[in-house]
C-alpha cells in the first residue's frame, strides 16, 4: 500500500444543488442524503479502506481550504492541492501528479470525484484493488466503467472493445452526453458504460501522457529546480496556474490516447447530478415521497422530494416537486425541472 495515492477532487461548485450548495459551501462539502457525513468525509472514509490516511490528497480551489481543514482535520496542509484559479481537471490532475511524483516516483494514483454515491463498498474496494494491480503491470490509463441500467443521457459514455473478453478492456472511444436515441443504441449494443470519472495509473504513465498531448502544460509545470512539496510551491503555482488552459483530462488527455483501458465496476454507482437524482437514489418502493430531516404529513401527495432543517412539513394534492428550504431560500419547483436549477442561481 506504500505506492498507493489517492486524489480527491472537490473544486466544483455544486450550483444543481442550490439553495443548499452555494459557492461559499457547495455540494461536496454538505451532507445531502441524510446520512451525518458530507460527500467528502464519505469519500474520504472509503478510501482510507485502501489508501494510507496520509497518501490522499484533496484538489480544490483555494477559498475552500479552510472548509477541507474543518470536515478533514486529520489531513496535513500538504494533502491540499489548491489551486489558485479553476482551470478544469486536466491541469489539477498534472498538478498532483507532479506532488506524488516528487514524493513516491513508484506511486500509483486513483483520482476520484469527491461528490458520487456509492453503494456496495466492499465490491468499490475490490474494483480499486484490481486497478492498482493492474497499473502496476501495465503502462496504461485505466478508467472505472459503470454498466449501464438506462438510457441516460446525462453521463459520457465508453465504448469498449465487444470481442475483449479479459477483466480489463481496451478503451474504442469515448462519446459526450447523447441524445436519447443515441443512449438506446449504445444500451443496446452492450459495449457500453458510463464514464464515472474514477481513474487509476502509474504516475509515470500520466506524467508521460502529459508530456506527449499536453506539451506547453507540461513544460510550465515542470520548472528547473526544487519546488514541489517545499515552501517555494505556493508562489510557483500561482504564477504557473493561471497560464495553463482550461481543459478536462478527457479531452486534453483520454480521448487522444491509445494506451486507455476499462474495468467495468461492480459496484453501484450515481454521480447525483441534480436533485432528481437525490430523489431517485432515495425513494423506495413503499412510500414515493422521500423526506430528509424532515417530518411529513400529506394528503393523497407522491413522489416529492422535501428536505428542510428539521421542520414539520404538511402536502396535499402535490405530486413530483422538490420542497428544499434553507435558512435563506425556500425553493419549490417540479422534479422533472431540476436542471434549470442553476438558471435561477444566475437570475438571483
Amino acid at each position: 500500500m506504500n505506492n498507493r495515492y489517492g486524489i480527491i477532487m472537490a473544486g466544483g461548485v455544486g450550483s444543481r444543488f442550490w439553495p443548499e450548495s452555494t459557492a461559499e459551501k457547495p455540494k461536496q462539502f454538505l451532507d445531502l442524503t441524510g446520512t451525518g457525513k458530507s460527500f467528502i468525509r464519505q469519500t474520504f472514509d472509503r478510501l482510507i479502506k485502501i489508501i494510507p490516511a496520509h497518501q490522499i490528497f484533496i484538489l480544490t480551489n483555494e477559498r475552500y481550504r479552510e472548509l477541507i481543514k474543518q470536515q478533514l482535520p486529520q489531513i496535513s496542509d500538504n494533502q491540499i492541492i489548491a489551486e489558485p484559479v479553476m482551470r478544469n481537471t486536466a491541469p489539477a490532475i498534472l498538478y498532483a501528479a507532479k506532488k506524488i511524483k516528487n514524493l513516491n516516483p513508484d506511486a500509483l494514483m486513483l483520482v476520484a470525484p469527491s461528490d458520487h454515491y456509492i453503494a456496495n463498498e466492499e465490491k468499490f474496494i475490490e474494483n480499486v484493488q484490481t486497478a492498482f494491480d493492474y497499473v502496476a503491470r501495465h503502462d496504461h490509463l485505466l478508467t472505472l466503467g459503470i454498466v449501464p441500467n438506462s438510457p441516460n443521457t446525462g453521463y459520457g459514455y465508453i465504448q469498449y472493445d465487444k470481442q475483449d473478453d479479459k477483466r480489463v478492456k481496451k478503451v474504442l472511444k469515448f462519446t459526450e452526453k447523447p441524445d436519447l436515441v443515441t443512449a438506446q443504441k449504445f444500451l443496446a449494443e452492450g459495449n457500453y458504460l458510463w464514464n464515472a470519472g474514477i481513474f487509476v495509473w502509474n504516475v509515470k504513465t500520466i506524467l508521460f501522457a502529459f508530456q506527449r498531448y499536453l506539451p506547453r502544460m507540461f513544460n510550465l509545470m515542470s520548472p528547473r529546480g526544487k519546488y514541489y512539496n517545499t515552501p517555494a510551491e505556493k508562489d510557483f503555482i500561482e504564477m504557473a496556474f493561471p497560464r495553463l488552459k482550461n481543459i478536462s483530462i478527457d479531452y486534453g488527455i483520454l480521448e487522444k490516447s491509445n494506451n486507455v483501458y476499462v474495468l467495468p465496476a461492480d459496484f453501484v454507482w450515481n454521480d447525483l447530478g441534480a436533485w432528481n437524482a437525490i430523489y431517485e437514489q432515495l425513494k423506495t418502493q413503499n412510500d414515493e415521497n422521500v423526506t430528509i430531516n424532515s417530518k411529513l404529513w400529506s394528503d393523497n401527495s407522491r413522489g416529492n422530494l422535501i428536505k428542510t432543517n428539521n421542520k414539520k412539513v404538511v402536502l396535499k394534492d402535490l405530486n413530483n416537486y422538490a420542497i428544499i428550504d434553507t435558512p435563506e431560500v425556500l425553493m419549490i419547483i417540479p422534479r422533472k425541472d431540476d436542471q434549470k436549477v442553476k438558471e435561477y442561481v444566475d437570475k438571483f
